[in-house]
């Protein structure tokens, strides 16, 4: 299975540390936010590694290279100058990324989340698989509510809020076309045919697109 970090954001909230460093190089605990994903990638057995890029890609690509000093292969999907938001992003790769599901995680987020925990998350129905997380104190009305049975849907409580982290069928993306879109309208059109299931996770994460998680977690 391969996988794909997405690291082609501008990160707006983050300037003016952004303006000259890419929002996934930035640092956190001695590495870039990129290293962190590329590493417990490669232990989790995901070595084939996709990363989008956009803004300051030249950064990203020659620091990352091909990815042999990681252990892992890495091939770039660049956007152009405006970044593609994540469902044209994500749809702009899959020519990389192949037939089989494949696994997505942003690039400014810090978990130690378990990634080898997903390769057998998708059932045969579902389109996508999602990872949630508690609602963090800047969302606090979440995204979606997680049945009992694990399927995801628009309505319900209590809501939890989506980590960022997910399985997804190249066929999730049939109806798409080459253009810059949001990825939250695929996703609803998956609840309604009852093809988007999750799970919670109560471990490390937090949301690094943000000023204030940043500096906490540097202060860790």
């Amino acid at each position: 299975m391969k996988a794909m970090i997405l690291a082609a954001g501008r990160g707006e909230r983050l300037r003016p540390l952004t303006d000259i460093t890419p929002k996934p190089l930035l640092e956190v605990r001695g590495k870039p936010l990129l290293q962190w994903h590329i590493e417990r990638l490669r232990d989790a057995g995901f070595t084939r590694l996709v990363v989008n890029t956009s803004w300051l890609a030249e950064q990203i690509q020659n620091w990352g290279g091909d990815g042999s000093r990681f252990g892992v292969s890495i091939r770039y999907s660049y956007e152009g100058p405006e970044p593609l938001e994540t469902g044209g992003g994500i749809y702009r790769a899959l020519p990389l990324l192949g037939k089989q599901p494949f696994l997505v995680v942003n690039g400014d987020i810090f978990t130690d989340f378990p990634f080898e925990n997903l390769k057998h998350a998708l059932k045969p129905d579902d389109l996508a698989h999602l990872v949630m997380v508690p609602n963090p104190a800047h969302h606090p009305e979440g995204d979606f509510y997680l049945s009992p049975i694990g399927h995801l849907r628009t309505h319900g409580a209590p809501r939890l809020t989506y980590s960022g982290i997910g399985i997804y069928r190249p066929e999730f993306f049939r109806d798409c076309r080459k253009t810059r879109f949001p990825l939250l309208p695929w996703l609803k059109n998956a609840m309604q045919i009852e093809a988007l299931s999750g799970e919670e996770y109560r471990g490390e994460w937090c949301d690094v697109g943000r000023p204030e998680n940043l500096d906490a977690l540097k202060s860790k």
